[in-house]
């Protein structure tokens, strides 16, 4: 069937019924047919079709297809009569009819933001074709830059957003909107959480699920948001964000020990919205605390369980590990008394997006796991933001894989490289399988808060790292004619370059020179590809390569604790007793994620005293601290500086207040007392008042929050 010959339109395109997702797939056809040929095909409403004609739409045009086996957004694509039909089940099955007709058809792939490719043609012939698809999930949502700048991309991957299917954008961590403590949480802290010995309302809280008024307010606060957006169906009433802070009032107590699990109260009330609003669909949470089902209730059927995998490792697939083992148990007692289940899966690194994630190896195995446990929904958060670890292959594998998770990952894998990345491909892909078997040969777990120090032992190790880099100078040198390519190798070198450096600064060793060219390489790089946060905290790469400068590299200061014998008179919490023997003293600064270098206090203050082995002359004391609330981590009330010469009676020099931060970013808290005369002492003893309960903003509110200190300087 020809479409266009010689650079001249043979087709034209009929739209078969008046529908916006049916007019906006014409435009895209038309748009890349003549890319490909040069030749502009007519866009027409409702002509009568002749052969070579394209119809578009399930108008009386396309009467004769069957639709009977087609659900929301899939597609029949058939010419069997000479003339092309693409026909939808509902929602955009028409667009992705056309993306698939002209990916599998005609050979376009589109990859990233505005990348595509394709092989022009001044004639375009199609053989007979007779396909019908189906989405495996209704909702497939994941993350991309490119989402918030190319119409196209998102088309492409058949993704969608909250915002086009959920009430006014309620989709997650909703109870705040839906009931805000600044309204009335002063007056009415009956309406939420109790435990501790107290209510604890505020914007992190959590509701008492048994409070009749908070079934009330709510319902009514739903039925507007609904009547205000007539075309939406479905809405989240869904806890706020954070672990344990669930009601532990006698009643909703009473409820969660009779169904075994958290879950339960919050089932039962959600189930009275449900019947209260039988036309639409609650969606709620079942996350940290709620994970677990319950025993006896159900949800109703218009309940859609939004379970989230956040606690899991990803080295493996949640069936191999054992922390993914608890939430295939908890996903397999959902689908028991579900058939609407939303999974939200993390593919991510929260802390750090330019670190490598070799994770492609479990995408399939876990999203047909999913499937198989009776998800309708899926979103897929992956750390795809620019700059960050493959981020354009990343999501386009997992979307491929949402749409048919019977698709084999390595296949689909090759399809990618080869198109995006060209005669670099067979390079990168050695990469990414030697990474992939280095981390499962190393034992080490990949999580969602993880740096690249954890992995220098291991995945990341000298020998492997002198290997990534080989073959990335091998893929620099096969595309090294090719501009475009060659950047896009570049661009998906940064986390390589960038674990390169935030290993280099945990070595007492430090090669300065060489670490120095790597740093200015790295800076060029980010700023050259726009490159925008290395975390969720949106902390810029270019800050810390100036961070990295001031704090990483070898100080020429004299610092008369370097090695100091520490003795604490409050110990460390847990595993940081062990490690706080050292780390304070040893010249070496933390980085941005507490994983490693940092010692912590959890819910108390801390105490300590530095030996510096004989009386010195020194006029400044310094303490780092690290402040990353995401992680429960806030700076300290106050820090007090005591000298002694003998280790039993102490002066105060100097007590520093220090003032509350609820910025969301990742920051190193230097609060330091230089004297205006010297100070001549053996010990110095410093007190560290922690703020100890996560304060009402927090979403950790009424728990036990940590401090974390490294590097001691007296000098």
């Amino acid at each position: 069937m020809p479409i266009t010959d010689k650079g001249k339109p043979v087709s034209r395109i009929i739209l078969s019924s008046d529908n916006p997702d049916a007019e906006k797939a014409a435009r895209l056809l038309q748009d890349f047919v003549k890319r490909i040929s040069g030749a502009e095909l007519s866009v027409l409403q409702n002509a009568n079709a002749r052969k070579n004609d394209i119809v578009i739409g399930n108008g009386n045009q396309n009467k004769q297809i069957k639709l009977n086996d087609l659900t929301e957004d899939g597609f029949r694509i058939t010419n069997t009569d000479g003339i092309l039909r693409i026909a939808s089940g509902g929602g955009k099955g028409s667009v992705y009819g056309v993306v698939t007709l002209l990916e599998r058809y005609m050979g376009v792939g589109y990859w990233g933001e505005n990348e595509y490719s394709l092989t022009p043609a001044h004639s375009i012939v199609l053989p007979v074709i007779d396909i019908s698809e189906n989405p495996a999930f209704r909702y497939r949502q994941s993350q991309n830059y490119a989402l918030a700048t190319d119409s196209i991309y998102k088309l492409w991957n058949r993704l969608e957003s909250p915002n086009e299917v959920f009430a006014a954008g309620y989709w997650v961590h909703t109870f705040d909107k839906l009931l805000p403590s600044a309204i009335y949480g002063e007056k009415h802290p009956e309406y939420y959480s109790y435990f501790n010995g107290q209510r604890h309302p505020g914007k992190a809280s959590q509701w008492c699920l048994t409070n009749p008024d908070v079934l009330e307010i709510v319902s009514a606060r739903i039925d507007s948001i609904f009547r205000a957006n007539p075309g939406k169906h479905i809405i989240s009433v869904s806890q706020n964000d954070g672990n344990y802070t669930n009601c532990q009032c006698d009643n909703c107590k009473a409820i969660d020990e009779h169904e075994g699990a958290l879950s339960g109260s919050l089932i039962h009330f959600v189930n009275k919205l449900a019947d209260r609003f039988p036309d639409k669909e609650i969606s709620t949470l079942a996350y940290l605390y709620t994970m677990k089902p319950p025993k006896h209730v159900k949800p109703r059927k218009n309940v859609n369980i939004m379970l989230c995998s956040i606690d899991c490792d990803r080295e493996v697939s949640l069936t191999e590990n054992a922390s993914g083992r608890e939430f295939v148990a908890a996903m397999e007692g959902w689908s028991r008394i579900s058939d609407n289940i939303f999974v939200w899966d993390y593919g991510i690194n929260f802390d750090n997006y330019l670190v490598p994630f070799p994770n492609f190896h479990i995408l399939g195995d876990n999203i047909r796991l999913f499937k198989k446990n009776h998800a309708t929904m899926h979103f897929s958060q992956i750390a795809s933001s620019r700059g960050g670890d493959f981020a354009e292959m990343r999501t386009w594998l997992a979307a491929k894989l949402m749409w048919n998770p019977q698709a084999d990952t390595d296949s689909l894998t090759h399809v990618f490289l080869n198109g995006y990345y060209g005669d670099a491909a067979p390079y990168i892909y050695q990469y990414t399988k030697m990474m992939e078997g280095a981390l499962i040969g190393s034992g080490q777990r990949l999580w969602i808060y993880d740096s690249p120090v954890s992995h220098k032992n291991g995945m990341l190790k000298p020998e492997l790292m002198r290997r990534y880099n080989t073959l990335f100078d091998k893929a620099e040198a096969a595309v090294a004619g090719d501009s475009t390519r060659l950047a896009r190798v570049r661009r998906s070198r940064l986390p390589l370059q960038y674990s390169e450096l935030d290993i280099a600064r945990t070595e007492s060793n430090m090669d300065v020179e060489d670490v120095l060219k790597k740093l200015e390489l790295f800076e060029q790089r980010v700023k050259f590809f726009n490159v925008p946060t290395l975390n969720e905290r949106n902390n810029s790469p270019t800050d810390y390569c100036e961070l990295y400068r001031k704090r990483y590299l070898p100080s020429k200061e004299n610092d008369l604790s370097r090695g100091a014998k520490i003795t604490y008179l409050v110990p460390p919490t847990g595993k940081y007793a062990l490690m706080g023997e050292t780390a304070l003293t040893d010249g070496l600064y933390g980085g941005m994620t507490f994983a490693e270098g940092w010692i912590g206090w959890e819910g108390t203050d801390g105490s300590f005293i530095v030996d510096l082995g004989e009386k010195k002359e020194f006029t400044t004391i310094r303490t780092d601290f690290l402040h990353q609330l995401g992680a429960w981590i806030l700076q300290p009330l106050n820090v007090t500086y005591s000298v002694s010469d003998d280790g039993e009676a102490f002066e105060k020099v100097k007590s520093i207040d220090n003032p509350e931060d609820r910025d969301v970013k990742v920051k190193f808290v230097d609060l330091s007392y230089t004297s205006d005369s010297p100070m001549n002492a053996r010990y110095v003893k410093i007190d560290i008042t922690g703020t100890k309960i996560c304060p009402h903003w927090h979403y950790g509110v009424g728990h036990p929050c940590w401090f974390f200190i490294d590097e001691v300087i007296i000098k």
